[in-house]
């Protein structure tokens, strides 16, 4: 998934860029309003993360050029502002959510998350089905989530990229380098723990037991597996 963000703080534009990175999302950075309606328009990003006062042209300013143009797309303004008036004036722009400064990293993960469920649009590269089952878990692309007897499991695009490609090859060894590529990208210069530390991360969150793990199956020295058989 594509995410576009427009923000003229050098810092928070790219912490925000390497912790959504960090998450599997492909970011593309602006450091204004003209930069980012420019990207758009090259890009077409599948969510946009808009500053409110940005040079040249504010958040509002581009949002309507946007909204003009697409008015699917999911838009969350980035703002150091709280006044109502801003939030109507934001709100009746077409933006779907706000993030206040100073914000962490959980609140951006889960708002951008969950507007991009509202907007009920496809995961990218994820190419169907609504849901699939990995064991004794339903997964929900759609929904950046899994179900356990009722437990909801939040998982980020990575997991899930990570999880469907298992899925795929069931049966099979997926090979280290075929996940990076597929679950990274083929530019991405791997550190040779990413992948370890992200899987067991993974397994902690998914698996009844990590230490036994039923639906990440690690073959060594080659890559991971999952059987489809539980």
């Amino acid at each position: 998934m594509k995410l576009l963000i427009a923000e003229d703080d050098l810092h928070i534009r790219q912490g925000l860029a390497t912790l959504l990175e960090a998450e599997g999302y492909d970011c593309i950075e602006a450091a204004d309003g003209e930069q980012a309606w420019q990207l758009y328009q090259q890009h077409q990003p599948d969510l946009v993360l808009l500053d409110i006062m940005m040079p040249k042209q504010d958040g509002y300013a581009v949002c309507r050029r946007i909204r003009q143009h697409n008015e699917r797309l999911p838009v969350i303004f980035i703002t150091a502002k709280s006044e109502e008036i801003d939030q109507v004036l934001g709100l009746e722009l077409g933006a779907d959510d706000y993030i206040k400064k100073p914000f962490g990293s959980r609140e951006v993960i889960a708002r951008i998350r969950a507007v991009t469920r509202r907007a009920q649009r496809p995961l990218v590269e994820l190419a169907e089905p609504d849901s699939f089952v990995m064991a004794d878990l339903e997964i929900r692309p759609s929904e950046f989530r899994a179900l356990r007897d009722g437990q909801v499991i939040e998982l980020s695009l990575r997991d899930l990229k990570i999880l469907h490609l298992l899925f795929e090859q069931q049966g099979k060894v997926v090979g280290r380098d075929a996940l990076f590529n597929h679950c990274w990208g083929r530019d991405y210069f791997a550190n040779s723990r990413t992948l370890d530390q992200h899987i067991s991360k993974l397994r902690k969150a998914i698996e009844l037991d990590a230490k036994s793990p039923r639906i990440i199956t690690t073959v060594h020295g080659v890559g991971y597996r999952f059987d489809g058989v539980y």
